[in-house]
Formats: structure tokens, C-alpha cells, sequence
């Protein structure tokens, strides 16, 4: 499935939750991320968020969908490159 994951953390949680997305995804801006992955791959990430994150403050939003090709994406400015290399 294809996966957008948005972010919002407190400043002592933030870098750790940079870290474990960035395991999973490709980092397109701050605190955004994109890129294919397994149900088992998305199960792993949301468990280890929620151990970083303190849920009455921290939020992330996710928006799946089975396949890119369905997504009309459009950039404007400069095209942040992949940074990850495990995908």
C-alpha cells in the first residue's frame, strides 16, 4: 500500500520519530513522509510510534491507498530526494 504519514511531536519526541520514519519511508519535508509498504511494515511503525509518542499531546495522521498510481500528486518548488534506501 502506499502511505503519507504527517507528524506533529513535542520537541523531545520529535527526533525519534524522525528516526523510526525514516526506517520505514521516504522524507519528503518536515515532519512528512511517503512511500510503499506492507500491512505488516505499517503494524511495526504504529506500534513503535505509539511507544514514542504521547498521545494527550503528540499527533500523526496517516492517509493509505493501495496504489501511488492513484494519487494525483503535484510539487511546487524544489522536490525534496529520497533519503531513504531501504524501499
Amino acid at each position: 500500500m502506499y502511505v503519507i504519514l504527517v507528524y506533529d511531536m513535542g520537541q523531545k519526541r520529535v527526533g525519534k520519530m524522525l528516526k523510526l520514519c525514516r526506517r520505514y519511508l521516504n522524507w519528503i519535508q518536515n515532519s512528512v513522509f511517503e512511500g510503499e509498504m506492507t500491512e505488516v511494515q505499517l503494524k511495526e511503525l504504529l506500534y513503535e510510534a505509539r511507544r514514542i509518542m504521547n498521545e494527550d499531546e503528540d499527533s500523526l495522521i496517516l492517509f493509505k491507498n493501495r496504489d501511488q498510481k492513484w494519487l494525483d500528486k503535484q510539487i511546487v518548488g524544489v522536490e525534496r530526494q529520497s533519503t531513504n534506501d531501504f524501499l
